[in-house]
């Protein structure tokens, strides 16, 4: 990230490391924790009201330097929109009764290797900080939310849990907190005075987990050719999965405010997509045949979409980067009722036992569920693993 914005490789998804010296002390990978400067609101936005924010999100999508937005995640699921933002990017959301906040802020954690930079150049995932990270935050009942993109994985925690995080990580990682650019150390000291003994650990409550069929891609796009194809992208967010309606007066102002952003992002040559308002998407039941889901992050200017393989048909092939193998990924989806924000050892269902049999993993909470992508071949197996860990917990 703080190499500023630009393509980057895909990362190579390698042997994960699960190992217990995660940090400089322990173990020969030597990783360091940076807490970074983002302060993080978590929401979730109805869909019958997503036409009250579609001038705001594309704001934030293609123009994020207007309102100074450093940190924006759009997730699209069959029940709303999960939206994780820096406390800039927050202040362009109206309050509406189609916008549920969690009524925590979440500090962003950030695992690297020792003397490298955080994010855009390290392959970390979820499975590689299981039992470094993950596993040692559930025993201290520490909530946390993972969002992984393609260039790195982020770890969420409340505020008021960081001086819990910190002696619980201090003895695997050195820790820096960035401050104004810059990288300070942080020690147990710093936070002595804040820091309340955990409460024993409790079982955690292991969820079902269902995997639909829908195979995935997880690309990226330099962020100069974006507007190449914004269009597309305003499409499949807004536009793919609406009904025909006749929008109120109300709505024909939002869908009217679009056309200034879309003149801004778009080349000239390009018609724009206002087809259907985009509202009031019917969420309905979805079988495991398929399953809608669609993520954008664009986090210091680094961008990652995760979309499934037939949506990515409809984007201009030389503009999406990949890995060099090109692998498809399905989805592990976790919950049968919503999460909530308080139950800890959610991310660790499903991250130890992958750590443990080495398959890697990307991981995208969202308001309401918990989503883990693994490569394809290995579902089978991942499905075998999450089975034989439900029946071993009853």
């Amino acid at each position: 990230m703080r190499g500023g914005p630009g393509p980057v490789p895909g990362r190579s998804r390698v042997r994960p490391y699960s190992g217990g010296g995660g940090g400089s002390r322990g173990g020969a990978a030597a990783m360091d924790l940076h807490i970074l400067e983002h302060r993080v609101r978590v929401l979730s936005l109805a869909r019958r009201g997503l036409w009250l924010y579609t001038h705001p999100l594309l704001k934030l999508l293609f123009l994020p330097q207007r309102c100074r937005c450093k940190f924006f995640s759009l997730t699209e699921t069959p029940e709303d929109y999960t939206v994780m933002l820096d406390e800039e990017g927050f202040k362009e959301l109206p309050p509406s009764e189609f916008m549920q906040v969690a009524d925590s802020t979440w500090l962003v954690l950030s695992v690297v290797s020792n003397g490298r930079e955080p994010p855009g150049c390290q392959a970390t995932g979820v499975t590689k900080i299981a039992r470094s990270v993950i596993a040692p935050l559930a025993e201290h009942h520490v909530s946390v939310l993972m969002l992984s993109t393609y260039q790195t994985d982020f770890i969420l925690v409340r505020e008021r849990d960081l001086p819990v995080v910190i002696h619980t990580l201090a003895g695997e990682f050195d820790i820096y907190k960035e401050e104004s650019g810059e990288c300070v150390p942080v020690t147990c000291d710093d936070v002595s005075n804040g820091f309340l003994k955990p409460k024993p650990p409790a079982s955690p409550t292991l969820h079902p987990v269902q995997s639909p069929q829908t195979r995935f891609c997880v690309l990226t796009v330099a962020p100069d050719t974006l507007p190449a194809i914004a269009t597309m992208l305003i499409d499949v967010l807004f536009y793919s999965h609406s009904t025909p309606a006749c929008c109120s007066d109300t709505q024909c102002h939002h869908h009217a405010l679009l056309l200034p952003i879309l003149r801004v992002v778009t080349p000239p040559c390009v018609p724009f997509p206002l087809g259907s308002p985009p509202w009031d998407a019917a969420t309905g039941s979805q079988d495991l045949d398929s399953i809608t889901f669609f993520s954008f992050s664009l986090i210091e200017g680094y961008i990652s979409i995760v979309m499934d393989a037939e949506t990515q048909k409809r984007f201009p092939s030389d503009l999406l980067l990949t890995s060099s193998t090109g692998e498809l990924w399905r989805m592990v989806r976790i919950g049968g009722q919503p999460l909530g924000f308080d139950e800890c050892g959610i991310v660790a269902q499903i991250a130890e036992p992958l750590a443990a049999a080495d398959i890697s993993a990307y991981y995208i909470s969202t308001f309401n569920f918990d989503h883990a992508l693994v490569p394809e071949e290995g579902i089978a197996e991942v499905i075998q693993l999450l089975q034989q860990r439900q029946e071993s917990g009853r």
